[in-house]
């Protein structure tokens, strides 16, 4: 861990010092305004955008990832303190736009082809194949089944997106939005979707908001998403621990690794429902980082959802493949053509599951995210 420490340490010294010669080569800007913006060092290119800050790197996509679209590229989130990274497949990648409900009913010929169009969700009642079936079982339990109201599913099959890049005196935000282009039956398509992230000066997280601007009724829409990330590990080689705060009374519930070494479907356990439980003091989702080669212990890498009554859904499932599944869903409230929802997270790295708690009691209770030149700001 020292030689890591040490070489964060030393990395962050030349990229200040590389960062205040780019803004002064740039542009020839005043003394006051190249030290305000050193901290930070931005890098676009056609695939994608680089933020480096004096705590954090990361990456955003705008087409060809590595493995989805959406949030923060795959393997590209890194502390620079310890050293550690993001294990899974990215953070706060978006799926479709969805509701409660069958799709058996949906004529065959509507349908798209190798996952392009409209189709129908992966459910083990529609499979007649008992491999498929049984991923169906792990993939997506047996007691809540959902259709898509609008796709496609973003990180897999969005096309190739042009975010903007804001800056401020005290952050970086990257601003991506994007429409639905298909619809279910009796839907329309359209609605768009918007993502934003703010990476704030002297912090080892990032602020994200994702909102919905609607063109359908529905009586229980939902937008799914994964909270911070899925985890790839082979036998609790990259975590030691989860934390979910939501479940196992006021202070939460730890859950070693070991629970994870064979497959389950997200309803057996660590689910959580807004009809089914309570709705906590704070929604917060982490996993504890483990070093695969000595095991020694990181950061805890979370997910902060700021207000608790916006998540309709979420689960910790271990699937097979080495992978656990973070998804979680936010809304599911009546929605009519016209209105708009979203959540506001906060997603990085942090020592102790304390001081998840003190960034939460900061900003707690909102569901939004605006930035302008004067700032960023929370809102609800």
């Amino acid at each position: 861990m020292r030689n890591r420490e040490d070489r964060a340490r030393g990395g962050s010294v030349a990229f200040l010092a590389l960062a205040a010669c780019v803004a002064v080569v740039a542009g020839g800007a005043r003394a006051d305004d190249v030290a305000a913006r050193s901290w930070a060092n931005v890098v676009e290119d056609d695939r994608a955008i680089r933020i480096e800050t004096e705590q954090l790197e990361a990456v955003i996509p705008k087409n060809s990832p590595k493995q989805w679209m959406t949030g923060i590229e795959k393997g590209t989130f890194l502390d620079k303190a310890t050293g550690f990274r993001e294990v899974g497949d990215g953070l706060m990648v978006i799926d479709w736009l969805m509701e409660p409900g069958s799709d058996e009913e949906w004529p065959d010929e509507i349908l798209g082809q190798e996952g392009h169009g409209l189709h129908r969700y992966t459910w083990f009642a529609n499979e007649t194949d008992p491999a498929r079936r049984d991923y169906a079982l792990m993939a997506h339990g047996s007691s809540h089944r959902k259709r898509m109201v609008e796709g496609p599913q973003l990180c897999h099959r969005m096309k190739p997106v042009r975010p903007e890049v804001i800056r401020g005196d005290d952050y970086v935000a990257v601003k991506t939005t994007y429409q639905f282009e298909y619809a279910a039956p009796g839907r329309k398509a359209g609605s768009t979707w918007t993502q934003l992230i703010v990476f704030p000066r002297g912090e080892r997280y990032f602020v994200l908001m994702d909102r919905i601007d609607s063109v359908n009724d529905v009586d229980e829409l939902i937008l799914r998403n994964d909270t911070p990330g899925c985890v790839r590990h082979e036998r609790g080689d990259t975590f030691s621990e989860m934390y979910l705060s939501y479940l196992g009374g006021p202070n939460g519930v730890r859950i070693p690794s070991s629970e994870f070494f064979e497959p389950f479907p997200p309803d057996l356990k660590f689910g959580y429902r807004r009809d089914q439980n309570r709705t906590p003091e704070h929604f917060i989702r982490a996993y504890h980082l483990r070093d695969p080669k000595t095991g020694a212990d990181g950061p805890w890498l979370a997910g902060l959802t700021l207000e608790p009554s916006v998540v309709y859904e979420a689960w910790a499932s271990q699937r097979p493949g080495g992978i656990i599944v973070m998804i979680e869903e936010i809304h599911g409230k009546p929605t009519k053509a016209g209105e708009s929802f979203g959540a506001a997270h906060v997603v990085g790295f942090f020592d102790d599951i304390p001081s998840m708690h003190k960034v939460y009691e900061r900003y707690k209770g909102h569901t939004g995210l605006e930035v302008d030149a004067s700032g960023w700001r929370l809102l609800k």
